[in-house]
C-alpha cells in the first residue's frame, strides 16, 4: 500500500536528505500505519491517547484547540504532505494536544512514537537524520507560534488584517494574494470575529486599500497598509 504514496513520502520534510531506498528501509522499520477518512471525520480529538506522529498523504485537514469557554480556536490548515504531532513525539505528554479534522476525504500515515524517539535496533544510517529533521522541524513550527502570539499583541482587527496581507505579500513577492485560510480560518487564526472581519475588509476595500473575491484578494495600497498595520 506504501509504494503509491512512495512520490508523496519521498518530498515529506522529515525526510529530506534521505534517499529514496532508504526512505523505504525506513519505512519497514518504523512500521506505520495508514487511515482514510472522509470530510469531517476527526482524525485525532484533544486528549486522545498519543501514540504516532501524522503526515497528510492526501486531503487538507484544520488543528483546532477549544478555550475554557469551550469556543475553539482555529490554529493551522494542514496539506497533503504537513506533518501535525511532532512537538508532542519529544516530550512526556502522554495525550493529543489538539484535534485534527478532515476538512475533505484525507488520507493520513502515522509513524510510530516510540520508533522514532527510541533507540534503533538495527542502528539505521537514516536514523540521525530523521532526529535532525524532526528538531529543525520542531524549531520552525514553534516559530510560527511565536508569530501567532504576536498577532495577539496587535489592538485593532484592521491592524491585524494588514499585518496578516503585508506578511503574506512579502512571502510571495506579488500584491495578487490567494489566500491560503477561509474566512472562518483566518477570522480564527487572528482571533477576530468572522462578521466584524468581514465588515472592516469591506471597508478597506470601499477605501481603495484591497479588493478581494473569496479567497482571492489584490493588495491596492501597500503604503496604506503599511501605515495602517501600526495601528
Amino acid at each position: 500500500m506504501m509504494k503509491k504514496y512512495m512520490e508523496i513520502v519521498s518530498e515529506v520534510s522529515l525526510f529530506q536528505g534521505i534517499d529514496r531506498d532508504s526512505i523505504e528501509a525506513m519505512l519497514n522499520c518504523l512500521k506505520p500505519r495508514v487511515y482514510s477518512y472522509k470530510k469531517s471525520d476527526f482524525i485525532v480529538t484533544s486528549g486522545d491517547h498519543y501514540e504516532s506522529v501524522g503526515i497528510i498523504l492526501k486531503g487538507t485537514a484544520t488543528v483546532s484547540k477549544e478555550n475554557a469557554a469551550g469556543n475553539r480556536i482555529f490554529m493551522t490548515l494542514l496539506k497533503k504532505g504537513d506533518i501535525f504531532g511532532e512537538i508532542v513525539a519529544f516530550s512526556t505528554l502522554t495525550t493529543w494536544p489538539a484535534t485534527v479534522q478532515a476538512q475533505e476525504v484525507c488520507d493520513v500515515l502515522f509513524l510510530p512514537r516510540g520508533k522514532i524517539v527510541g533507540d534503533c535496533e538495527k542502528m539505521c544510517s537514516w536514523h540521525r537524520i530523521l532526529i535532525q529533521n524532526f528538531l529543525r522541524i520542531i524549531s520552525e513550527r514553534a516559530m510560527l507560534l511565536n508569530k501567532k502570539v504576536e498577532y495577539l499583541t496587535i489592538k485593532s482587527m484592521r491592524g491585524k488584517i494588514c499585518t496578516y496581507l503585508l506578511e503574506e505579500y512579502n512571502r510571495t513577492g506579488d500584491k495578487n494574494i490567494n489566500l491560503p485560510l477561509n474566512r472562518n480560518e483566518l477570522a480564527d487564526f487572528l482571533n477576530v470575529s468572522r462578521p466584524s472581519m468581514s465588515r472592516e475588509m469591506g471597508k478597506m476595500r470601499d477605501e481603495g486599500l484591497i479588493s478581494f473575491h473569496l479567497t482571492a484578494i489584490e493588495l491596492l495600497d501597500v503604503e496604506g497598509l503599511k501605515n495602517m498595520s501600526e495601528l
